[in-house]
This record gives structure tokens, C-alpha cells and sequence, in this order.
């Protein structure tokens, strides 16, 4: 398709959006599923807290890891082919996982998965910045974000019935096959973008190692860069290792939900992620529309969440549903750092931009959510499971590092 001949909005839904946010979609499943199966595999195993955290959270730190120079493919190769051959490596940690025994086996499977997921929305966003209008960014990250909670979604109500007629490793050689299937939707329907070298500053060839590292350095040192990391890394830090992991724990043991109940609170908070994400990604849009800054729409959504947690920190059992929907909606608005940095720096530095922020990112959940874990077992356990008492101190960190993050943005 020629530059000239801009593509139709349906053409680009079609070619350019749901492809990628299939794989996505499967990045957030893997993220979300240990919410329900998480205990069942720990009393399974007899894995403790710590254990059930770290094993959970690997799938975070394969992000933390290798985003930055999977960034650089990114920007070097484009986002098809870099996110559906790494498809391909979590389709294999997601059987791995299945049939494993013991807790290298699923700590192996976890790195898998999240070393093949961890391109999946970075390859997305790019995807969004070279194919699409700058305006529209800001909404279509927020739409891409709503389609992974509809993995999570997945998780939740469909996987606590499917759990009742079969068990979790049927399940998630299910989800294997499923990941096959979102590389080769991408690699066979998504075109190849020869605009990618046109974004690169005039005369610009591509560039080598060093230079590409020297960008990152750049995008390290930048101060917009660096409190927006700080900001994002600890907000999601409390948000996705609770709404992913811990918030189901503490419905059992706080507020003692069974399995069932479980699943529907779940629903209803990742409900409220996508409310959060779609809301925030509009008014993020609106406000660059008439040039205005999304960052006091930010810092007032966050220090909501901020409450909503501390709240709950402290074990209120009143309104449980509407503080858990409101602590999700609220923090989805950290999400609005990778809208304001694609704005901020050039085209061709996208994939690293998105990449390093998320570095930081994955790192904050992966401390997040094993330190919860290190935290709750420093209690002895109750008869249903973690010590109501460890959940202040447990939430309360959270609270603390997602109020510093805050402040310094």
C-alpha cells in the first residue's frame, strides 16, 4: 500500500489492531490466571507465600529483563515479526508450565511465557505509531489495554466454571494452543511496514549497537522520562500485583470470599479496568485536542487510587467491590505515561521509548508482587489461608511506594 493511499479504518482494525492485540490478549491471560489457580497449584505443590509470589511474579521480571533490547528489535525489525516469533517462545513456556512437577519446572514455564508475551503490547503501541495519526494515540493504547483485561476477564467467572470440569493444566495447554494461534495471525496477516526506515531522521541508515544504546542512555537521562517511570512503575506495582495475584487472597481471607465469589469480584474489578483505560485514554486525547497536559487528570486519578488502597490496607470490609473497582479505575490513569512519552519523543525512537518505560514498569510489579508474598509469610498462617493482620503491612508498602511515585511525578 502505497503512503499516498492512506488505509480505511476498518482496513486498519482488521490488518493492524486485532492482530496484535490477540497476542495481547493472551500476555494478559498468563498474567491474570494464577489469581484463581494460583492457590490451587501452591496447596498442590506445597508452595508457601513467598513461593506463590516469586513464582507469579517471574513472569514479570522475563518483562523487566529483556525489554529494552527486545526495544531495539522492535525498532530495528518492526513489531510483526519480533512479536509473533516471541509468541511462539510462550506458547512453549505455556506447555512447559503445564506438565511440570515441581517448582523449577513452573518457575521455567513462567519465564517462558513471560519472555514470549513481553513485546506484545510494546509491539502494539508501535504498530499504533507507524500505521496511525498521532491524536489517536492516546486511545488506541487505552483500547489495547481494554482488550488485555478481556484476558483477564477470561480468568476470572469462564476459568472459576471451567475449574469445576477439568482442572489447571488442561486449561492452560488450552491457552498454549491459543498463543500458536495469535503468532501465526500476526505473522500471516499483518503486513510489513516500509514506512519504518521513513521515520528515521532524514539520512539516517540504520543505526548500529551503539548507537542504539546510545538513544536508550538519552531516554534514561531524560527528566520527563525519569518521573514518569517512577509514577507508572509504582502505581502498577500496586495495581497489577494485587488485581493479578493478592486481591483474590485477601477477598479469602480478609473478607472471606470463596472460590466463586472470587471469580465474580475479579470480573468486576477488571470491568473496571477497562472503564479506567478507555475513560482516561478519551480524556487524554481530548485534553491534546485543545492542547492541554494530561498529567493533573493523572495526578488527580492516582491519588484517588492512592485512597481507595490505603482504605483497604487497613481491612475495611465496607463497600469491598466499590473500593477494589474504585483502587483498578483509578490507577488504570498511570497507564496515560506511555501516550505522553510517545508524544514527547520521536517516531523511530518509539520501541525503545515504550520498552525502557515498561523496564521499570515490570520491575515495580515483580518487586510488588513477591514482596507482598515475603511480607505475608513473616505471619503464621490462619486455618484459610494467610494471616488477615500481614495484609496491612503487605498493602501498606504498596501504598507507600505508589504515594512516593506520585509525589515525585
Amino acid at each position: 500500500m502505497s503512503d499516498s493511499h492512506a488505509p480505511s479504518g476498518a482496513w486498519l482494525t482488521l490488518r493492524i489492531f486485532l492482530p496484535f492485540v490477540a497476542g495481547y490478549f493472551m500476555s494478559y491471560v498468563f498474567r491474570s490466571i494464577n489469581a484463581l489457580v494460583g492457590p490451587q497449584i501452591a496447596l498442590e505443590l506445597g508452595l508457601g507465600a513467598a513461593d506463590l509470589g516469586l513464582l507469579t511474579s517471574l513472569y514479570f521480571l522475563a518483562f523487566a529483563v529483556v525489554l529494552i533490547p527486545f526495544g531495539m528489535l522492535l525498532d530495528r525489525y518492526g513489531p510483526r515479526r519480533v512479536d509473533a516469533g516471541l509468541l511462539l517462545v510462550a506458547a512453549l513456556g505455556a506447555f512447559v508450565f503445564a506438565y511440570a512437577t515441581s517448582f523449577a519446572g513452573l518457575a521455567l514455564g513462567r519465564l517462558l511465557i513471560g519472555l514470549g508475551v513481553s513485546v506484545s503490547l510494546m509491539a502494539s503501541f508501535q504498530a499504533f505509531v507507524l500505521w496511525y495519526p498521532l491524536e489517536r494515540i492516546g486511545t488506541l493504547n487505552s483500547r489495547a489495554f481494554a482488550v488485555g483485561i478481556l484476558g483477564a476477564i477470561a480468568v476470572s467467572v469462564p476459568l472459576e466454571a471451567a475449574l469445576r470440569v477439568t482442572d489447571w493444566r488442561t486449561i492452560t495447554l488450552c491457552f498454549a494452543v491459543l498463543t500458536l494461534a495469535a503468532s501465526a495471525i500476526v505473522f500471516f496477516v499483518v503486513p510489513e511496514r516500509a514506512r519504518i526506515e521513513a521515520q528515521r531522521p532524514a539520512g539516517g541508515a540504520q543505526p548500529e549497537l551503539a548507537g542504539e544504546l546510545a538513544a536508550v542512555r538519552l531516554l534514561l537521562a531524560d527528566p520527563a522520562f525519569q518521573r514518569t517511570a517512577a509514577m507508572a512503575a509504582c502505581s502498577q506495582s500496586a495495581v497489577v500485583s494485587l488485581t493479578t495475584l493478592w486481591m483474590s487472597t485477601w477477598l479469602r481471607d480478609v473478607a472471606g470470599y470463596d472460590r466463586a465469589a472470587i471469580g465474580r469480584a475479579l470480573f468486576v474489578v477488571n470491568i473496571a479496568l477497562i472503564a479506567g483505560f478507555l475513560a482516561f485514554g478519551w480524556i487524554s486525547d481530548a485534553r491534546a485536542r485543545r492542547g492541554a497536559s494530561p498529567l493533573p487528570v493523572v495526578a488527580g486519578a492516582l491519588a484517588l487510587a492512592s485512597a481507595c488502597l490505603a482504605l483497604l490496607a487497613l481491612g475495611s470490609r465496607g463497600l469491598i467491590l466499590s473500593l477494589w473497582a474504585g483502587f483498578a479505575f483509578f490507577g488504570s490513569a498511570a497507564t496515560l505515561g506511555y501516550s505522553i512519552l510517545s508524544r514527547r519523543f520521536p517516531k523511530h525512537l518509539a520501541g525503545r521509548a515504550n520498552t525502557a518505560l515498561n523496564t521499570f514498569i515490570f520491575a515495580g510489579m515483580f518487586l510488588g508482587q513477591w514482596g507482598v508474598g515475603l511480607v505475608l509469610e513473616r505471619w503464621p498462617r490462619s486455618a484459610a489461608g494467610y494471616a488477615p493482620e500481614a495484609y496491612f503491612w503487605a498493602f501498606g508498602l504498596l501504598w507507600l511506594a505508589q504515594l512516593a511515585g506520585l509525589a515525585w511525578f
